[in-house]
């Protein structure tokens, strides 16, 4: 390993001088240390925070621009290309690299385990390969561009401010946020460079050389900032200034991997048991990994050195603030690439270990506590995806309607007040999930929507109060008239009870495609629905004039039995008329209505 010709102090135990240093204010914290009257401390500290502040905004700028760029397709990729650990790997550092928020793909993740639509342990290898799609940020800052910032900040705002096309402007935020955070570092360089002959500021950053101490801080800053990529980024740019060396950037490296699984852990709190899984493999597989190669960061060094590009040309200081960027990325890159090799043949291992550590639990959510399976807050920032979960979730909610209405006819015709309670109960869930959608939906609605999304939300909420109307017809009406009889005595006859039936038969196929025209956005299923309202209209026909002729006949109870058979047809056709709106819904959406 290269090292300065010059002296380099004794590592001191890491106390808050350190922390302030990495955080951005090391004027301030080498004030305290020796007094230096020619230093412009305030300058230096406005320019760092002012650099840190560009430099996060275009991060976050850059990251939300494509995952609304990207979102919707990388979520159909990642659901498909997961035949494998090895492509669930490659796909889930594919996608993290493109929608530059291994959060967001590990919530995906848990969509799908939730949904069904992949096994834990192929979620592994995801989250395995997130972690190398977070690499991408260290590689694009380790590219010295900042000479262009200017020029992409001002391209970028021009498309955002000219374009009317929602797609340009997405790519105009884009490209001005990856200006920002060129600019951002190109500010943050500046402010460090009187650093440079600053010798207790340099004797700082010699204490970095222990890599405990790097770890920590590293760590300790990538848990305030939330953001793994944002701490590698302020490394390098600290590198380009030739004030850490390779080993040094290695250790805060990892420390930005330790410092993201608290990230992790935070975002689970409160989530169904399959999301704190996905955190619990994240911190294993961050925290084993650093474990792993915390004795071999000399050999690391050497490896990266080998392969990284050289600049004989220069000596000293230069060298190192030339050569340590992109060796620090390139380091950062292979570390994570080979923690996934070296763990991706343990993923069913790490499957039961983790499901023994996190086991499942009885339902502590009974009645009126129950709670949405899909909704994440984590993507309100990417509407494509959140306004697919909440489809999702009105799967889960018309899953709980359906079952109501499967059960209410026999329970009507011949079940007892236990049943029907029990149906009742059905619809106070019903009515929870219905307002925690509404909740999301409502905060969703205050960020940025295409017009296509605009509708898409609308058609949803539409669809989530037919629902809901649903769920309030059986428990108000339905269950109401089961109770009438059960107090009345009635006794419905074995002809009007196949009509009943039949009938309920038909609807409750109606309201099974409506749910899954929805949740699908499929028109031919919606489509299908509204072309029914034939079948139903003959059918309530045909049981009037069975009813009618029931009428007539000598039977004990007539009148209150034919009263409250036609009630009972009536109330399913308000049902039919609920699942056709929801339909409708699906076609207004499409441009089909």
């Amino acid at each position: 390993m290269r090292r300065l010709n010059r002296p380099i102090a004794r590592p001191r135990p890491l106390g808050w001088v350190a922390v302030l240093a990495l955080l951005g204010w090391a004027p301030l914290a080498l004030a305290q240390t020796a007094s230096a009257p020619q230093m412009e401390w305030a300058v230096m500290a406005m320019q760092l925070f002012g650099g840190l502040a560009l430099f996060l905004f275009g991060m976050e700028q850059m990251s939300d621009s494509l995952k609304a760029v990207a979102g919707d397709r990388m979520k159909n990729i990642l659901a498909k290309l997961t035949v494998n650990r090895f492509m669930a790997a490659t796909t889930g550092a594919f996608v993290t690299a493109v929608i530059q928020s291994s959060s967001i793909t590990t919530v995906l993740v848990v969509g799908f385990v939730s949904a069904g639509l992949m096994s834990f342990a192929q979620s592994i290898g995801i989250i395995m390969g997130a972690n190398v799609g977070t690499t991408i940020t260290a590689q694009i800052v380790a590219f010295k561009v900042t000479k262009a910032a200017l020029l992409m900040i001002g391209v970028g705002f021009s498309m955002l401010f000219f374009s009317k096309r929602d797609s340009i402007k997405h790519y105009g935020t884009m490209l001005m946020g990856l200006g920002l955070v060129f600019f951002g570092m190109s500010i943050m360089s500046d402010a460090m460079a009187p650093l440079r002959s600053y010798q207790p500021f340099l004797d700082l950053m010699a204490s970095m050389e222990n890599p405990l101490i790097g770890i920590l801080v590293a760590a300790l800053f990538t848990g305030l900032v939330q953001s793994s990529s944002a701490t590698t980024g302020i490394v390098i740019v600290m590198a380009s200034q030739g004030f850490i060396s390779l080993p040094a950037g290695i250790a805060l490296a990892f420390g930005a991997n330790v410092g993201t699984c608290i990230t992790a852990m935070l975002a689970a709190i409160g989530k169904p048991r399959e999301a704190v899984r996905a955190a619990v493999v994240h911190v294993l597989f961050n925290i084993a990994g650093v474990l792993l190669w915390f004795f071999f960061i000399p050999q690391l060094a050497e490896v990266v050195t080998a392969l990284s590009p050289a600049h004989p040309q220069l000596s000293g200081l230069d060298r190192l603030a030339a050569e340590t960027p992109r060796q620090i990325a390139n380091a950062h890159t292979l570390f994570n690439i080979g923690n996934t090799l070296i763990f991706i043949g343990l993923t069913q291992y790490m499957a039961r270990l983790v499901t023994w550590l996190v086991p499942d639990r009885p339902d502590e959510l009974q009645g009126l506590e129950v709670r949405s399976k899909y909704l994440d807050d984590e993507l309100l920032q990417t509407p494509s995806l959140a306004l697919d979960r909440v489809r999702l979730e009105v799967l889960h909610m018309g899953e709980k309607v359906e079952a109501m209405y499967r059960q209410i006819m026999p329970a009507i015709i011949n079940g007892n007040k236990d049943q029907l309670s029990h149906i009742a109960r059905i619809d106070d869930e019903v009515d929870l999930l219905h307002a925690q959608i509404v909740e999301y939906l409502g905060a969703l609605s205050k960020g940025s929507l295409t017009d296509r999304q605009t509708d898409e939300f609308f058609g949803l909420m539409a669809a989530v109060n037919d629902l809901e109307n649903i769920g309030d017809t059986i428990e108000t009406n339905l269950v109401a008239l089961g109770r009438q009889r059960l107090n009345a005595s009635v006794a419905i006859s074995k002809p009007s009870r196949k009509v009943l039936l039949d009938f309920h038969k038909v609807v409750q196929r109606a309201l099974s495609l409506a749910i899954q025209a929805v949740s699908q956005s499929n028109l031919e299923v919606a489509e299908t629905v509204v072309r029914m309202k034939q079948e139903i209209n003959e059918l309530a026909n045909s049981a009037a004039v069975h009813q009618a002729a029931r009428l007539v006949a000598e039977e004990p109870n007539r009148i209150p039995t034919y009263t409250l058979e036609m009630d009972i047809i009536d109330k399913q056709k308000r049902i039919y008329y609920f699942s056709k709106r929801m339909a409708k819904s699906v076609l207004a959406e499409l441009g089909e209505g």
